[in-house]
């Protein structure tokens, strides 16, 4: 079964919810920290078939071993510490770990010194940005926990034209920093989505009708190597870990820094409409149509098919870039009554923050690809929404279904080739599929029920004319093989995995390991 960490602890999922009072906050962490600490089981094995092997004294000396190697710039945590309960909590509780440590660089020296010994002391270790991934032991490890959150800088060159972002930012914090400067990048479309793991497995964006994929716009990757060497890695000085690096996710060494191009940004148009069940027909029409018919770049949509508080309903997220949309593009949606409605003219960074982004306690992703949303495709979703929200658990809090039109331009933007997509002919956009559930108990349903659903719609997709397709790295489900998401750039990123880091040493971090 995928979901362990909290099994393994007592299913104390609650120790990770936000309290008011600091001192309360860290007395009862302290405690239940010491309680559930000899509960770790060293044998733990991660989806990703890492197994945790060194009993809990060698991981011990693991850490201190960092600890004694590394700069002022940089700290390593014990259970005991506040930072350590930051650094290994995660977005979606059943993807955090209790780690034998956390630590918190605040160099590429740093980074290098650590991965070094990590490698000779064959420790397992996760990488954490953001900390938004769904697939547990993918940012997260019972070894050592790397959090990045002191690689925080966003640094504007307007000559350039580009901006260097620290990977343990989220997209909120670059938004908000590049607002004075009058520009923005390609980046996540809600709130709390980090910038490392979203950036390294392609990135869908609010602009990318516009500019193409966050990898599109990728200029240079500041990366530490599994050997502990710090390059920078762009198109003209390595081509091929640049490719490799574009979708190719965490297999080739941390990335510390990206700098990627701006854009100029003034003030946006859109907000979150919601749909009752009642007029959810209308919503599937409209949705069709501005699949099928919209043709400006500035415009955009998420239909998100949702089943919550025991009834089927939609929540649609409209975008414009640019003050005000043009009459009639989304004139459809605007006319069907709703339920709730907050769409208006802001800044780009409150349009972010005005949408949904709140924490669930357990949740998983999973996904396929569409060549296009047709109606009777829209209704097959709405009919998995409804299904399985009314079949799945009282545990099952959330049921989504996230539709998401491109124009088919989408990855026409850059013609340098990336890991993620391999074929930039071929027009395909990514459904996210994404369930949140409270209990462990739930979780085999939950995993029986969301591949289940995955399979039946790729069924219906595969009926008119889309079989075998890739799918997007950033919503795909902990065993998807590396073919479903690679494609023909398979043997070229694993004959570049194994020049790169031929002792492996990024296999003992989760992910999808080439």
């Amino acid at each position: 079964m995928a979901y362990k960490p909290f099994d393994e602890l007592g299913k104390q999922t609650y120790l990770f919810q936000p309290i008011d009072s600091g001192m309360i906050r860290a007395a009862l962490l302290f405690i239940a920290m010491a309680t559930l600490w000899s509960a770790i089981k060293p044998t733990f094995v991660a989806d990703t078939q890492i197994v945790l092997t060194q009993s809990s004294q060698s991981l011990g000396e693991t850490c201190q071993k960092i600890k004694g190697s590394i700069s002022k710039a940089s700290e390593v945590y014990d259970f005991t510490s506040y930072n350590y309960r930051e650094d290994i909590h995660h977005w979606a509780s059943s993807s955090t770990q209790f780690s034998a440590c956390s630590f918190e660089p605040g160099t590429s020296e740093d980074v290098s010194t650590a991965l070094q010994i990590l490698g000779q002391t064959r420790t397992p270790f996760a990488v954490k940005g953001g900390g938004h991934a769904t697939n547990p032991g993918f940012s997260s490890t019972a070894g050592v926990q790397i959090a990045m959150s002191r690689f925080s800088e966003v640094s504007y060159d307007p000559t350039a034209q580009t901006v260097t972002i620290g990977t343990g930012l989220i997209w909120d914090k670059v938004y908000e920093e590049l607002e004075p400067h009058g520009v923005n990048v390609v980046g996540g479309r809600v709130p709390g989505v980090g910038v490392a793991g979203f950036t390294l497995g392609g990135g869908y964006s609010w602009l990318t009708n516009q500019y193409g994929l966050t990898i599109d716009t990728v200029q240079n990757f500041e990366l530490v190597m599994p050997n502990g060497t710090a390059i920078n890695v762009t198109e003209s000085s390595s081509p091929d870990l640049f490719f490799a690096l574009k979708g190719g996710q965490n297999n080739f060494g941390i990335v510390t820094r990206f700098t990627i191009k701006t854009f100029p940004q003034t003030q946006v148009w859109g907000g979150l409409i919601t749909y009752t069940e009642d007029v959810l027909d209308r919503v599937n029409q409209a949705t069709a149509n501005f699949a099928t018919n919209n043709t400006d770049p500035k415009a955009a949509i998420i239909t998100s098919y949702n089943y919550l508080l025991g009834e089927p309903g939609v929540s649609l997220i409209i975008f414009y870039d640019a003050p005000a949309p043009p009459d009639g593009i989304f004139d459809e949606f605007l006319m069907i009554p709703w339920f709730t409605k907050g769409v208006s003219t802001r800044s780009f960074p409150a349009f972010i923050q005005s949408l949904p982004g709140w924490n669930t306690a357990r949740a998983i992703f999973n996904s396929i690809s569409v060549m296009n949303y047709e109606l009777s495709f829209l209704q097959a979703v709405l009919n998995e929404t409804t299904y399985w929200g009314r079949n799945l658990p009282e545990s099952v809090v959330f049921v989504s279904y996230d539709v998401e039109p491109f124009l088919p331009t989408l990855f026409s933007h850059n013609t340098t080739p990336s890991a993620y997509i391999p074929d930039r002919t071929q027009v395909l956009y990514p459904l996210n599929i994404y369930y949140a559930w409270l209990s462990s108990e739930s979780d085999q349903d939950v995993d029986t029920a969301i591949r289940t659903s995955a399979q039946t719609l790729q069924a219906h997709i595969s009926q008119i004319g889309l079989a075998n397709a890739v799918v997007y790295p950033n919503y795909a489900i902990f065993d998807t093989p590396l073919d479903k998401l690679y494609g023909a750039n398979l043997p070229r990123l694993q004959a570049i995995k194994k020049v790169v880091d031929p002792d492996n040493v990024m296999g003992l971090a989760g992910g999808f390991k080439l």
